[in-house]
């Protein structure tokens, strides 16, 4: 297929739209301390610094590298501590190390972000007609990788909060109030699904990520999936029967990262002994949140647990519950089909029905005892599937350099889908492909279960 012809927009609109996302990023950091910019807890969360910059390397490398924009000295000075994964623009540093440099200053990134927007800016206004396709996609390839870098910040930030002692942690700003008031969480039911040959993939067409791609056709078995997500209370209960205690329970690399885990107590947040940020004190459970401290709500979803720990809940409550029996993390295709076709009216309802970065709450909210059908499909936190990260028949990466974004990724991964609380509304699809990790629980990550019909 023509890439290209994915992207059907005009000069002043897409450069509107990269300069309100390239405002965005800089909107985030603002209640920011400078020492915040410089921190990485472990390697996976890069420090602020580095991620403005490498959003900016990227419309440097890939746009203006590549369509006759204007280079500066800093384009090539910063790429081997800008460059992320591109083994094919040479050497890079090492992911552990973006948090040891002290150079560029944040001053001088921000000056060099500038810059780049500045030329950016000139390049598609001026640029020739026939290369305005090829520039508009690759442009719009940087924006919604901006987006991408927008979403992990709210993830890093929490992390790097997080490692201050607890009567210095500061939040990252107040929340803004849930919608929903919880009273407890809502009933939970299973809603059957009919399978058959179902279509897959960016059904709605427009521009998607090529792991999205292509729509392609595939059987799937009647099943049943869960109308919400696990919540905190459900996880409690996991905990409260000593889960984290069962070899049995876990695969064996999800027990391998709990005992490596307790190895290194000496910091109470590495320890594998409930979700991510959670901590027990005054004997109660409380987490820390980007809006600080605050105890536990049993009706909320439960975020920040990792593959291991959903698959491991799933396992013990098949094996403690009559009514739970065969039950298991739900597929990608299952997710999707009955995302696409069970959960309309929460998905139409708009701003009051899908918890999305613009509501502002920065933090999952408990499902609608009101609202029947599928709930909380997109928003609130990204759902663990029991799906490795694979391309789909008849896949295609992007071209050049762009190959290397998704598809030399497809080993060793398990997908994830529907995005969370912190995810732009207009970055998310329901064909959407998130992947990460079995072991990652610095992400807003949770899950719902399935069974077969």
């Amino acid at each position: 297929m023509s890439w290209t012809q994915t992207v059907e927009t005009n000069r002043l609109t897409l450069r509107d739209r990269f300069r309100t996302t390239r405002a965005a990023s800089v909107a985030m950091c603002e209640p920011l301390a400078a020492e915040d910019y410089r921190i990485q807890p472990i390697a996976e969360v890069s420090p602020p610094w580095w991620n403005l910059g490498h959003t900016s390397w990227f419309f440097a490398r890939n746009v203006l590298a590549g369509f006759g924009g204007q280079r500066t000295p800093e384009d090539d000075q910063l790429e081997y501590l800008l460059n992320s994964y591109y083994a094919s623009f040479g050497p890079r540093i090492e992911r552990f190390r973006r948090g040891l440099v002290t150079r560029p200053t944040t001053d001088e990134i921000y000056a060099y972000r500038r810059s780049v927007d500045r030329r950016m800016e000139h390049l598609l206004e001026t640029a020739a007609d026939e290369h305005w396709a090829d520039l508009a996609f690759v442009t719009e390839v940087g924006i919604q990788h901006e987006q991408q870098h927008q979403e992990l910040f709210y993830s890093e930030i929490k992390c790097i909060l997080a490692q201050n002692p607890v009567d210095l942690r500061p939040a990252y700003r107040e929340a803004t109030t849930s919608a929903q008031v919880s009273h407890g969480p809502a009933n939970c039911q299973f809603v059957e699904v009919q399978g058959g040959l179902v279509e897959f993939g960016n059904l709605q067409g427009g521009w998607c990520w090529d792991n999205e791609l292509p729509v392609h056709r595939a059987y799937l078995p009647d099943f049943a999936i869960e109308n919400r997500l696990i919540t905190c209370g459900d996880f409690l209960e996991f905990i409260d029967d000593g889960g984290y205690q069962r070899q049995l329970l876990w695969l064996d690399n999800g027990w391998a990262a709990v005992q490596q885990a307790a190895a290194q107590q000496e910091a109470q947040h590495k320890a594998w002994n409930a979700p991510l940020y959670w901590e027990h004190r005054d004997e109660q459970w409380w987490l820390w949140t980007l809006g600080g401290m605050r105890p536990v709500d049993p009706a909320e979803p439960v975020c920040h647990v990792s593959f291991y720990e959903a698959d491991a809940f799933a396992r013990w409550r098949s094996e403690t519950f009559d009514d739970y029996r065969g039950v298991r993390l739900p597929t990608e295709q299952e997710w999707e089909h009955a995302a696409r076709y069970c959960s309309e009216q929460a998905v139409e309802k708009g701003p009051a029905a899908v918890n999305f970065l613009d509501t502002g709450r920065l933090h999952p909210e408990p499902a609608s005892r009101s609202r029947g059908g599928v709930q909380q499909m997109l928003g609130d936190v990204w759902e663990w599937t029991s799906s490795y990260y694979a391309p789909y028949p008849g896949y295609q990466p992007f071209p050049g350099a762009l190959a290397e974004y998704n598809g030399k990724f497809m080993d060793n991964q398990r997908v994830l889908r529907g995005g969370s609380c912190v995810s732009e509304r207009d970055h998310l699809r329901l064909s959407y492909r998130n992947f990460w990790a079995a072991a990652t629980r610095f992400q807003f990550t949770g899950f719902r279960l399935a069974r077969d019909a």
